[in-house]
């Protein structure tokens, strides 16, 4: 069993910046000659997110849009008051969609539908550095 764990680092844009990683992830694992294991996308921060989806610009404004209406950008949130940043709705769609996610790869290959992609996304209220490990683990 080997364990190998890089980074990837980009800027975002905030407000639900949604970018496909799918093909940095490949690559890394590409690079890491492994065959078969999971891989461990992990996004550093508690105002982001990761997940699967078909990555297409109908679907990406789709998903923006059911954030602002489960937990919108437009209201006053206790956070607010304790910080005076106004990004409390970030840190709610955050912890909602969650900073992980793990994906099986076989044959040197992640394990994915033909029109799932990898997604990061930024709910912060301003553009920012960002990080997200990759980790894989496997044979």
């Amino acid at each position: 069993m080997k364990i190998i764990t890089k980074f990837l680092e980009f800027d975002s844009n905030g407000f639900c910046d949604i970018k496909d990683i799918t093909d940095d992830v490949s690559r890394i694992l590409k690079d890491s000659n492994l065959r078969e294991g999971s891989a461990l996308i992990f996004s550093i921060g508690s105002t982001t997110g990761i997940t699967t989806i078909e990555y297409e610009p109908g679907l990406l404004k789709d998903y923006s849009a059911l954030m602002e209406k489960l937990i919108p950008s437009n209201i006053d949130y206790k956070h607010d008051m304790t910080w005076g940043d106004g990004n409390g709705f970030s840190h709610l769609r955050s912890s909602l969609q969650k900073t992980s996610l793990t994906i099986p790869f076989f044959d040197g290959k992640l394990i994915l539908g033909t029109w799932q992609q990898i997604i990061f996304i930024d709910f912060d209220n301003k553009k920012r550095k960002r990080k997200v490990i990759v980790q894989l683990i496997g044979l």
